[in-house]
């Protein structure tokens, strides 16, 4: 479906600000919808002729809806539409008119012109009208608390058509919580609380205050509940704020082990102050398990850092007992072990100051890769270049994958670029290539990858010296090709082809899926 900003860029003439000033309207709208218990419909206008396109909808949570069909991207005009034309000419809210009949469904019709107040805080053009439609079908004579929802929402209705609402957001603010439905106070003038949904009478009774608030002066209620003098205080000054005319960020208020988020709007019909808004929910519970998400991730990353330590202590050890060992093929494999062990413990290192299971996954490959190339025992330095990126990786994933490269890496640097005394010797003498051969090229390992399909594909290359003859990449190859085989086929259940390069040398390719287990939204394909 268009989006509002695709469906006004398409067939509207608005300006870019203009755009942004509805964005912030449908992002707030739903406050609106729930006090009016109606249908909230953004009417643009698409030419003079009096024809509007909907370009954003929202249904109220507190009253059955009016469309039970979507109404975004539909264009309307002609004299049933007549409301919106005079909402958007005039410049007034329109409420005139007899109930209208969408199928069995009776409603009424309202229109509030949007305008966008200019830089020197003067009301401009209007710019788009809100259809405020409520379905009628289960009227019948309101309650106090939805006279109050009522009385609200035509404040904050003018409120619109003065553009001074929705008021500007906070940066990093959300727009989550909280809710009409969770608690409404209304404030008089001088702050002093004239209606409380019951709702919100039980937050204040979480934070210990037992009495009616109706009566209260908000601010000061909320110095003497707050637990910390300094929170009091900004929870105080956010009311007195609000009934200034500014629009604070919302606040939380800690006592007796219970937490109230607080949001504030000032209501200004017209430009004069008349009070203030104050939207209240208990979120004692959301930060309990807040808390609690903080010490179980802190425990997991001790983890990770205790592993990371605990295996580079068993490096160590291996490393020693290498020295202390005579023998030179047992040298060679503890040695190996020794940078099996530290390739896993990188992933522990990133792991340990990772916020999720899930790491960056390039860092750790030019690691790995920088590792490989102080092992060489070549003449000259073997290069070492990734292409792609392997993006963010879940850990089961990253810990089998980083002992695959490492064993290939290491694969590449020793037998693909062989000491002299191992590379074949030819008349002219070692090293020196036979008159009229080209300069053979630098010795340089290149790992690529790239993401399609929820699947990793990667390969490790080089323009060493190839396979042997006969090698069968099945069965064949030393310890390490037997453990990435293993990996690759049983833990990362993926595949894996040995083959030589198209231009010389070895490639390796690997195909390993990620659907299973990568953490949603984190890919990098």
């Amino acid at each position: 479906m268009s989006t509002l900003r695709n469906l006004a860029e398409e067939h509207t003439r608005l300006r870019p600000a203009d755009i942004d000033h509805l964005h912030r309207i449908a992002g707030d709208w739903q406050l609106l919808s729930d006090l009016s218990f109606a249908d909230l419909l953004l009417w643009v206008p698409v030419d003079a002729d009096g024809t509007f396109l909907c370009v954003a909808q929202v249904r109220p949570t507190t009253a059955p809806t009016a469309y039970l069909d979507d109404q975004v991207g539909r264009i309307v005009g002609g004299p049933e539409m007549a409301h919106l034309e005079v909402a958007h000419r005039q410049g007034r809210i329109w409420r005139e008119g007899d109930p209208v009949w969408y199928g069995d469904v009776p409603a009424r019709h309202e229109a509030i012109p949007v305008r966008l107040r200019t830089t020197d805080g003067e009301a401009g053009d209007v710019i788009a009208v809100v259809g405020r439609d409520t379905n009628l079908s289960t009227a019948r004579t309101p309650s106090q608390l939805e006279l109050n929802y009522l009385t609200t929402a035509d404040d904050l209705a003018q409120m619109i058509a003065d553009g001074t609402f929705p008021p500007p957001r906070h940066p990093g603010e959300t727009t989550s919580a909280p809710r009409v439905g969770d608690g409404l106070v209304r404030l008089d003038a001088g702050g002093k609380v004239t209606y409380a949904s019951p709702n919100a009478q039980s937050a204040y009774r979480r934070l210990g205050y037992a009495s009616h608030l109706v009566g209260e002066d908000l601010a000061a209620l909320h110095r003497r509940l707050a637990g910390d003098p300094l929170e009091g205080t900004d929870a105080a000054n956010g009311i007195l704020a609000a009934l200034r005319g500014e629009a604070p960020p919302r606040r939380e208020i800690d006592a007796r082990g219970a937490t109230m988020l607080t949001r504030a709007l000032p209501l200004m019909p017209a430009g004069v102050p008349i009070g203030a808004l104050v939207l209240v929910r208990d979120i004692t519970e959301v930060r309990r398990r807040d808390r609690a998400l903080i010490t179980k991730d802190a425990t997991i990353r001790e983890i990770h850092h205790r592993v990371k330590n605990n295996l580079q202590t068993v490096a160590a050890l291996l490393r020693l007992q290498a020295r202390r060992v005579s023998m030179p093929e047992a040298r060679v494999a503890l040695e190996e072990s020794v940078r099996r062990v530290a390739s896993i413990a990188l992933v522990h290192e990133t792991l340990s100051m990772s916020s999720d299971e899930a790491v960056e996954f390039d860092g750790i490959v030019d690691r790995v890769a920088s590792a490989a190339t102080e092992v060489a025992a070549t003449e000259s330095t073997v290069g070492m270049r990734r292409e792609g990126s392997f993006g963010v990786l879940p850990a089961e994933v990253a810990t089998s994958l980083v002992m695959v490269l490492n064993e290939l890496l290491l694969n590449a640097v020793e037998h693909g670029f062989p000491p002299a005394a191992e590379a074949p010797a030819d008349a002219a003498g070692p090293g020196t290539p036979a008159p009229g051969t080209p300069t053979p090229a630098a010795p340089e390992v290149v790992v690529s990858a790239h993401r399609f399909r929820k699947m990793l594909h990667v390969s490790v290359t080089d323009n060493g010296r190839g396979l042997p003859p006969g090698f069968d990449a099945e069965r064949g190859g030393n310890l390490g090709l037997q453990i990435v085989r293993a990996l690759i086929t049983g833990e990362l259940r993926g595949t894996i082809e040995l083959r030589d390069g198209a231009k010389g040398g070895t490639e390796a390719t690997l195909v390993v899926p990620l659907a299973r287990t990568a953490p949603e939204g984190r890919s990098a394909g």
